[in-house]
């Protein structure tokens, strides 16, 4: 038993100065009298690894910086939040949170949602829309000398020319939008270190601009600042021409996507409103000790205490005893964010991290004995990389698994299946689940090297870590949409789900499998919606878990939603752009619903789908 297993910890427990500075009170508790960094975000103030600004924090402060946070400033006032600190030393941060704000407050139908999962209570007027921009233009007015740095998803994806769903117009890049100084894309342990080292270093904050995963804007007039050695310049088509061009702004997409996904890229350049935008490539993917130091920072791990009568924090609840085991996605599905934010390649702690975070979880005083999650974007990719890492660094597929799982990827789950059993090995542990989204044709390679393996890993999930249901997201079952989706094959799912009831049964264990789905997807219709109606159907479901496709920006649907162009060959995609086409589709999730059937018995008759309609309803 550790050290940290003797001890249980709760929020009552801590000083105020546990947790960074919200106040100038707390700041003089510190003894700080001035700041060097002040982060503003969108989100409450959560000091846990799953929360953005609380790691950002936590790196500043490591580096030596006296940091404080505002949190979900009040942006209608007299801005009393945004004043309250003054000026800090360096600059300011600021991040919409750990969601895109217009993500976070609105459905696929645009309409508003009835809470936010990332504030006390799950009050949804706690951040504006747009909350990024709204944030920096304040900041500047308030404080024009002061360097202002954007970062976090909005800003990550957002960051060159984009289609806006909420306003359905395209935007240009958000440093354009908000008059921020800086922005910094993707995960952002790596680029705020080095900033910070030539800030302590004398360099003025507007000088530095040769720093990776950085983006800032420059005068056209002027010549570019010098370029790192190794980097080449891609200039995309200009934000004036992509307004009156359609194709050219979807080709845009897959240049930035292409760059996206090399681990040594081009610097991309694009003119915008009289400057040029400079986007400097990514860093190369974490190590195992930069992403452990990273989750090895003295987090309480709790909100802070300030939130204690305002009611609980949804997202928090979520995943306060989870284990983070990885950042990255080689999925690369047509629909999500994630690569371009975490990027492609799989950046994994080591099981000493992992194990050292799971004793503090452990003596957290209302620790049970359950882990709600063990996993990451894919929750079983972990440990997972490149055979010959020389051929991944000259890879630009935004997918390792589409159409096919690449021969050069490492897929073995064994330091997965270690892993699981070690967390299920310990003493205070009664159970370990995995919640988050799994890959399936992952587990049923026709390419494995060791397949034993591979059964060994899905019966050390199926047996040991489902909390009675378990989700999955096969998305769609018709082969034309997935592959516009970049998922796989929908024989995967139903070997998925036969093994699954297999081992279930076997075991004496009484759980199931519940699929996720997506209408009105790029290049989905009516017609494919009805097969996936019946196929769902012969499989014994009346499906729960389905949603709308809500573009989101930096996504290959989003762009041929918008454009109606696929970024990559330029043809043209049929889409559900409309309400009644949206609408059309979503119902077929629902046949068996009384208020349904008149409407898909008609839709099919009037399409002369006859056998569909005996499928469904005899």
């Amino acid at each position: 038993m550790t050290k940290n297993q003797d001890t249980q910890n709760s929020p009552e427990t801590l000083p105020i100065t546990a947790w960074l500075p919200t106040t100038v009170k707390e700041a003089k508790k510190r003894g700080w009298d001035e700041l060097d960094v002040i982060l503003v975000t969108g989100d409450a103030y959560v000091d846990h690894p799953a929360f953005g600004t609380a790691v950002m924090g936590r790196i500043l402060e490591a580096l030596g910086l006296r940091v404080a946070i505002i949190s979900q400033p009040n942006w209608r006032d007299d801005l009393r939040d945004f004043k309250k600190f003054g000026a800090p030393k360096y600059f300011f941060g600021v991040t919409s949170g750990n969601m895109d704000s217009m993500v976070n407050k609105y459905t696929a139908g645009k309409r508003l949602r009835s809470t936010d999962a990332y504030t006390p209570g799950g009050s949804p007027d706690f951040r504006p829309d747009y909350a990024t921009s709204v944030y920096t233009k304040i900041l500047k007015e308030l404080y024009p000398e002061t360097p202002v740095m954007i970062g976090g998803i909005e800003a990550s994806l957002r960051r060159v020319t984009h289609y806006d769903f909420w306003s359905d117009k395209l935007m240009p890049n958000i440093l354009t939008s908000s008059g921020a100084d800086l922005l910094v894309y993707g995960m952002g342990e790596q680029p705020i270190k080095d900033l910070v080292k030539m800030l302590l270093a004398g360099v003025p904050f507007n000088e530095i601009k040769t720093i990776p995963q950085t983006a800032f804007l420059h005068p056209q007039n002027e010549k570019l600042p010098m370029n790192n050695v190794f980097w080449e310049d891609l200039e995309l088509t200009s934000h004036e021409v992509c307004l009156t061009d359609k194709k050219l702004y979807s080709k845009n997409f897959m240049h930035v996507e292409v760059e996206s996904n090399k681990q040594f890229a081009n610097r991309l350049l694009q003119k915008v409103q009289g400057q040029t935008l400079v986007i400097n490539p990514p860093y190369q993917t974490m190590t195992e000790a930069e992403i452990d130091s990273s989750f090895d920072l003295p987090y309480t791990r709790y909100p802070h205490p300030k939130y204690k009568d305002r009611g609980p924090i949804a997202a928090y609840e979520m995943i306060k005893f989870s284990l983070n085991t990885h950042r990255g996605c080689f999925g690369g599905c047509s629909f999500c964010t994630i690569s371009a934010h975490q990027g492609k390649m799989i950046a994994s702690r080591s099981k000493e991290s992992v194990m050292k975070e799971l004793d503090v979880i452990a003596n957290m005083s209302d620790f049970k004995g359950y882990i709600s999650d063990m996993g990451g974007p894919s929750a079983n990719m972990y440990q997972m990389k490149g055979i010959d890492q020389a051929a991944c660094d000259k890879c630009a597929a935004p997918s390792c698994v589409f159409p096919v799982i690449c021969k050069n990827l490492d897929a073995s789950p064994e330091k997965m299946t270690q892993l699981y059993r070690e967390v299920a090995k310990h003493p205070k542990v009664k159970k370990a689940f995995v919640s988050s989204g799994l890959r399936y044709d992952l587990m049923f390679n026709e390419r494995s090297r060791d397949p034993k393996k591979d059964n060994e890993y899905v019966e050390q999930l199926i047996t040991h870590h489902v909390s009675g249901r378990l989700k999955v997201a096969p998305e769609h079952t018709e082969d034309h949409v997935l592959k516009s989706m970049r998922k796989p094959a929908f024989h995967y799912f139903e070997t998925f789900k036969r093994k699954f009831e297999e081992i279930s049964a076997k075991k004496g264990i009484r759980q199931e499998i519940i699929p996720y789905f997506i209408s009105s997807h790029p290049g989905c219709t009516p017609e494919d919606m009805a097969q996936l109606a019946i196929k769902t159907k012969r499989l014994g479901y009346r499906l729960e878990q389905v949603q709308d496709f809500t573009p989101t920006p930096m996504t290959v649907a989003t762009e041929i939603y918008y454009s109606g162009y696929h970024p990559y060959t330029l043809k043209e995609v049929k889409t559900a752009i409309t309400l009644d086409e949206k609408t059309r589709q979503r119902t077929f999730f629902f046949w068996y619903k009384p208020e349904n059937k008149n409407y898909v018995k008609n839709y099919l008759a009037k399409n002369k789908l006859f056998d569909l309609t005996k499928e469904l309803f005899g």
